[in-house]
């Protein structure tokens, strides 16, 4: 399994009238952690794309615990549980400073050919990257 974390100041303008983070913007950190995670792989969306694969979400579930609050830094662990193949699923837990739990998340996105607008198998530069997480010992 594949893991990494990643930090998101809440800014006042994600708050709604409570001061809680608006439901919506879970969705927006979501994508920054998602994005980070494949960097951290050595893996940027720009390669992808560039390399002619795109990568939509095909689904999203979210199940709120506590809310998170102006300017508290959460951490967004993206976990990545089964090798890919037409279709990817990022699962996110998200936690406040005092390491509460306040939400778990998963997305699901589909490996696009731009050009034919096609799904397509799983890049082999991702698999590659992610094969050590799954079988360290090159099993």
């Amino acid at each position: 399994m594949f893991i990494y974390q990643t930090l998101v100041r809440v800014r006042y303008a994600e708050t709604d009238q409570m001061g809680f983070v608006y439901y919506g913007h879970y969705a927006t950190y979501f994508e920054v952690a998602r994005v980070e995670a494949m960097r951290a792989l050595g893996i940027s969306y720009k390669s992808l794309e560039d390399s002619g694969i795109q990568m939509p979400v095909t689904d999203f579930h979210i199940r709120y615990k506590k809310p998170g609050r102006y300017d508290e830094l959460l951490r967004i662990e993206t976990r990545i549980e089964e090798i890919p193949s037409l279709r990817i699923r990022f699962n996110y837990t998200t936690f406040n400073e005092q390491e509460e739990l306040l939400n778990t998340a998963e997305t699901e996105l589909v490996f696009i050919d731009s050009s034919r607008k096609r799904p397509v198998k799983a890049p082999e530069t991702l698999l590659s990257a992610l094969v050590p997480f799954f079988h360290p010992n090159g099993i």
